[in-house]
C-alpha cells in the first residue's frame, strides 16, 4: 500500500466557530497524517458567514491542506460523494463540521486504520464509553429501536450504522456506487461494505449536540433509513 495518508471530508451550510475548531482539532492532533481537509459547499445554501471563514482558513491559516468544492448533487449524500469523488487520501474520514461528531477521536480512527488499513473504523455512541448529550429523546429511543432491528436484518453485531463518523480506505467508497442523496446515505456507508464482508471496527464516541447553525434533517426525514435499509437488504448487489 502507498503511503498512509487521510482525506478528510466536511460538508459546511452554516457552521463557523464550530467549523474552525474541528479544523484546529483535526490539525493539532493529525497533522502529519492528513493529506488535506475537503470542505464541501452549496451555492445554493452555504451562508455567507460560512463561506468568509472557510476562505480564511483555505488562503490564511491552512493554505496548504484546505481544499473547497461544490457539491454537485444536493444534500448530504450530495456533499460527501463530492468529496469521496476529490480525495486523494489513501483513506476518507467522514465526519460533521458542527462538533456533533468529536474532533478528538479523528486521531483514534487513524491510528486504528493505520493498524488495520483495509477495515472500516467507525465511532459508536451506543458501547461502552459513547453518549448522547442534549439528544431529542424520542429520536434516542427511535434509534435505540431502529439499531436492534438493523442487527437482526442484517446479522452483525454493530450497534450504531446510522452515525456517520467513519475512517474508510478510499478504494472501498471509490469502488461502491452510491444512491442514496439525504441523511440515509451515512447508513448506506455502512451497509453497502456490510454485505460486501468488510472488516468493521467500533469504536466508543461521544455525541453532542450542535451550538450553531439548524440541522439539515428533519424529525420525518428519520423514516427514510427503515426504506433504505429494506432496499439495501433486499435488492442491492455489488456490480
Amino acid at each position: 500500500m502507498s503511503k498512509f495518508k487521510v482525506s478528510v471530508i466536511l460538508p459546511v451550510i452554516n457552521e463557523t466557530f464550530s467549523l474552525e475548531k474541528t479544523v484546529e482539532i483535526i490539525i493539532k492532533n493529525s497533522k502529519e497524517d492528513i493529506s488535506e481537509i475537503i470542505i464541501v459547499v452549496s451555492k445554493e445554501k452555504t451562508n455567507d458567514d460560512s463561506l468568509k471563514l472557510i476562505n480564511h482558513l483555505k488562503t490564511t491559516k491552512y493554505p496548504n491542506l484546505i481544499n473547497t468544492y461544490f457539491q454537485t448533487l444536493p444534500f448530504i449524500g450530495g456533499a460527501i460523494q463530492k468529496g469521496f469523488e476529490m480525495s486523494t487520501g489513501t483513506h476518507i474520514i467522514m465526519m460533521a463540521s458542527d462538533l456533533e461528531t468529536d474532533p478528538n477521536d479523528v486521531k483514534i480512527l487513524i491510528n486504528l486504520s493505520k493498524l488495520n488499513p483495509c477495515s472500516i473504523i467507525t465511532a459508536n455512541r451506543w458501547i461502552k464509553g459513547g453518549s448522547f448529550k442534549k439528544y431529542n429523546i424520542i429520536k434516542f429511543y427511535f434509534n435505540f429501536l431502529f439499531q436492534l432491528m438493523l442487527r437482526c436484518i442484517f446479522l452483525t453485531k454493530l450497534s450504531d450504522m446510522t452515525y456517520g463518523f467513519r475512517i474508510f480506505p478510499a478504494n472501498l467508497v471509490k469502488e461502491i456506487k452510491w444512491q442514496e442523496l439525504k441523511h440515509p446515505f451515512l447508513l448506506e456507508t455502512i451497509l453497502k461494505p456490510l454485505l460486501m464482508k468488510v472488516n468493521i471496527i467500533e469504536i466508543p464516541s461521544k455525541w453532542e449536540a450542535r451550538l450553531e447553525g439548524t440541522s439539515q434533517n428533519s424529525f420525518i426525514e428519520n423514516f427514510r433509513y427503515i426504506k433504505t435499509a429494506i432496499n439495501i437488504r433486499l435488492f442491492w448487489k455489488k456490480k
